[in-house]
């Protein structure tokens, strides 16, 4: 159960896919000066926009750093942890789980941990997988790397939840394993800029509508709102799509109307953990 500030409505989570080169390199394996130029403006114009933009609204925001990045760019991720924000995992260069080896995921987590450390003199306790993938090992791995909380997966909309896992047989029930300790922050698709408006080539060649991002934004917050007490909304972007200019001022139009909104709270999703009792 989600024990909430007095009076609050709806959690708002505002988290940041600090990916920079990682995506580019790591998930579409690309290495042009082209594409690593847009993670570089993520990390030099994203960034500082985005920790204004928290600053000017006092929201505290939760970062999903990889641990390549942590290492390549260590002034700004040391900017967002200076401006009070949360810093958690997000995989070791953006790898592709679901094309991992056995026995690679288990590396790259490990390895992460400890980039981590050595970057930030501490472990994460969250998690967020690149492209928000899981293999079959994946939930078992974070246990037993103790992770306590992950915003990877869509078993629910507005409720953290615990995630079980699943075997699947084609012609007999799919059977759920034990709840796992792991508390899940749920995320969305729909929730996320990068699908909506970000532009790969070969990939996903055509640039999306960001009003109707947005709308589809306050649509999703509007509902929340409305009907089920007690939500967490959480909401991803990333530095190099959201801040570019017609993108960043068009969120701050969003935070600031959910703001103006009676009993919504801004909190990181450490925070939300710690409200948490089973």
């Amino acid at each position: 159960m989600l024990t909430l500030p007095e009076g609050t409505r709806v959690a708002v989570a505002v988290t940041c896919d600090f990916d920079a080169h990682s995506p580019w390199i790591g998930g579409y394996r690309q290495s042009s000066q082209s594409v690593l130029s847009r993670g570089e403006f993520g990390v030099e114009v994203g960034v500082p926009r985005l920790l204004a933009l928290f600053t000017e609204l006092d929201i505290s925001s939760t970062w999903f750093v990889p641990g390549h990045d942590l290492l390549t760019f260590p002034h700004q991720v040391e900017a967002v942890l200076g401006a009070g924000h949360e810093v958690a995992a997000h995989g070791c260069y953006h790898e592709v789980i679901g094309d991992l080896p056995p026995g690679e995921e288990e590396r790259l987590l490990e390895k992460q941990l400890r980039q981590h450390e050595a970057a930030l003199g501490r472990r994460p306790m969250g998690y967020r997988s690149p492209s928000w993938e899981f293999s079959d090992a994946t939930l078992g791995l974070l246990e037993a790397f103790a992770f306590r909380w992950d915003s990877s997966l869509m078993g629910r909309e507005f409720e953290p939840y615990h995630p079980r896992p699943v075997t699947t047989r084609l012609e007999e029930a799919s059977t759920f394993g034990p709840p796992s300790p792991l508390l899940e922050f749920p995320v969305s698709w729909y929730l996320d800029d990068w699908p909506a408006v970000e532009y790969v080539p070969g990939v996903s060649e055509h640039v999306g509508s960001a009003d109707a991002l947005f709308t589809r934004c306050r649509q999703i917050f509007d509902y929340a709102y409305q009907r089920v007490p007690g939500a967490v909304y959480t909401m991803t972007v990333h530095p190099q799509t959201i801040g570019r200019a017609h993108h960043i001022a068009a969120f701050e139009e969003l935070l600031e109307e959910f703001r103006s909104r009676p009993g919504v709270y801004f909190a990181t999703l450490g925070d939300l953990y710690s409200r948490w009792n089973d």
